[in-house]
Order: structure tokens, then C-alpha cells, then sequence
């Protein structure tokens, strides 16, 4: 694995802030009527889309078309921070998908046998083993992040306060 910051100067334009007409930041409704319109997925409306236990998230899954098999659109109070893109294998390949983003974005912030990643100050984009794609808003990612080491520091201390009793 290396590690190496993208520089300005290596002339790849700004990363994505999404696929095509969904982009980070858009609303439920926003993206709902963008995927109703796209030709990559068969979007059919309310039926796909499921609140999580947690308030305030949201996610759409949707069935694919032709290079995607399925799609995953993650909602924050109502606002778009991730987009998972499962790709077909049978129409793409991981090493297809690889050149081509680093031949658009230039090198990668870090490479691995499980991820690739390009990053800038608001969007991360990664390409996942076995062929996924994911943007994420990184400035809403990190919040959530840091909210939930603060709920898990707090029962790791209420776990030990229970300890304590005996």
C-alpha cells in the first residue's frame, strides 16, 4: 500500500460530486426524481426507498441497469453523503475502472488491495473490491463518524460503570 497526496500541479480536474445528474448534497426528493430520469437504473420509486433505525437516515436501493447492478443512496437529515455503485462484472472490470479513474483524476490517495482512493477537500472517491464505487461527503461522513465514537466511548463507560457493580 502507498500513501501519496494529489497535487494541483498533476493536472486531473476536481473529483466527481457524484454519477451523472445525483450528486452529493441533493435532497431525497431531488435524487428520487434524478433516478426516475436516469438510464443506469430501473428506479421505481417509493417501494425502493427504506428509513434506517437511526433518525434522521434515510437510504434508497435500487435494481441497476446494464453496467450497474445495484445502487445504494444514503441519506443525513435529508441530505445526500453517500452513493454506492455496485457494478456489474459481467460488463466491467476492476482494472477498466481503476485506469480510467486514475487516467481522469490522477494518483491516487492511497492504494490497497481492498480500496482505491482519491480525495479533495469535500468529496472521497473510492473504487472498492470486488467493483464498487463509492462518493462520499466527507465533511457529513466525519460529523457521523465522530458522533458515533462519542456514543460507543459512552457505553464502553456505562459498561464499566455496570462492571463496577459487582
Amino acid at each position: 500500500m502507498y500513501s501519496q497526496e494529489p497535487g494541483p500541479e498533476d493536472g486531473s480536474p476536481p473529483l466527481p460530486r457524484g454519477f451523472r445528474s445525483i450528486l452529493l448534497g441533493m435532497t431525497l426528493e431531488e435524487v428520487k426524481q434524478a433516478l426516475l430520469e436516469e438510464p443506469y437504473f430501473n428506479y421505481r420509486g417509493d417501494p425502493d426507498v427504506s428509513l434506517l433505525a437511526e433518525p434522521n437516515k434515510t437510504v434508497i436501493e435500487t435494481d441497476g441497469a446494464v453496467y450497474i447492478e445495484r445502487g445504494f443512496f444514503q441519506f443525513h437529515e435529508n441530505s445526500l453523503y453517500i452513493i454506492n455503485l455496485f457494478l456489474s462484472r459481467d460488463e466491467i472490470d476492476h482494472y477498466s475502472m481503476f485506469t480510467t479513474l486514475k487516467e481522469k483524476y490522477g494518483t491516487p490517495l492511497s492504494l490497497s488491495p481492498e480500496a482505491v482512493i482519491w480525495e479533495d477537500g469535500t468529496v472521497r472517491l473510492s473504487l472498492e473490491r470486488p467493483l464498487t464505487v463509492k462518493y462520499i461527503e466527507k465533511e457529513v461522513f466525519q460529523a457521523l463518524l465522530e458522533k458515533s465514537k462519542i456514543r460507543k466511548s459512552h457505553i464502553m463507560l456505562s459498561r464499566e460503570e455496570f462492571l463496577d457493580q459487582f
